[in-house]
């Protein structure tokens, strides 16, 4: 059992500011519906138990620590575990996005109902599909893959070396660009049906201009894009959490 000094309790503050900036901005962790304690609390929980398996590379990697070191470091680490955080988020922003898109594709975008999952009121077509995500975020066990991520990342980015900003930039626009094509994956039968039944209904208008087409198609257009939901949900989301599991395993 080795012996617990000041540099292993300054070693393990800094594993908890990348692993408490990480799950600060992760979803599922970073919900509003979770305590600020309770999150705290995993955070810290999380460190204890991975400083056992990084302490000695980190030991190696930092043998001494003065205080100007110690302050960047903070810093540094908070921001990396961040950005981590920040990319697992952008999936889910973009599914939420795309769903709200699909919403009024459908004609289903009236007034927003009850905030579940985050701060911001949604309506409930939006709210169903990103609060099912999140949910198939734990079903799946992604968040242990989190964490497997936040050991791999001592490795693809070390806390010996400062935090490349090209280097973040290009991460960044890697996720966003892969969270926003799969989000268009799973929302492109809205976009092909809300471009079909749209193009229908201005025909039969143009065809009938005494008849108002638009307001009696509205509840046959919103029962079509329930039904396509019922028929694509389940797909959609198995693709969703695909993408999502495959970006946290390429790092």
């Amino acid at each position: 059992m080795s012996e617990i000094t000041s540099q292993t309790v300054l070693l393990a503050f800094l594993m908890f500011c990348r692993i408490g900036g990480c799950l600060m901005l992760m979803p599922g962790f970073a919900s509003t519906r979770v305590p600020v304690q309770v999150r705290l609390l995993i955070a810290v929980a999380a460190t204890l138990a991975l400083v056992p398996l990084l302490l000695p590379g980190l030991n190696a990697a930092l043998p001494a620590l003065p205080a100007p070191t110690v302050l960047a470091l903070l810093v540094t680490e908070t921001m990396v575990g961040a950005l981590i955080g920040l990319m697992g988020r952008l999936f889910f922003l973009a599914l939420q996005f795309m769903a709200s898109a699909a919403a009024m594709f459908i004609g289903f975008n009236g007034a927003p109902g009850i905030p579940i999952e985050d701060n911001e009121p949604t309506n409930a077509f939006t709210a169903l599909i990103t609060l099912t995500a999140t949910l198939l975020f734990f079903l799946t066990n992604q968040h242990w893959e989190v964490l497997r991520a936040l050991i791999a990342s001592y490795s693809a980015l070390p806390i010996s070396e400062a935090l490349n900003a090209e280097f973040t930039l290009a991460k960044l626009g890697d996720a966003l660009a892969t969270a926003f094509v799969l989000a268009l994956q799973i929302s492109s039968p809205f976009i092909i049906y809300a471009l079909m039944i749209n193009f229908m209904i201005g025909l039969a208008n143009k065809f009938t201009p005494q008849i108002p087409v638009y307001f009696i198609s509205v509840p046959f257009v919103l029962a079509g894009g329930f039904f396509i939901l019922y028929l694509t949900i389940g797909e959609a989301l198995g693709f969703f959490m695909l993408g999502f599991m495959g970006w946290l395993a390429r790092g």
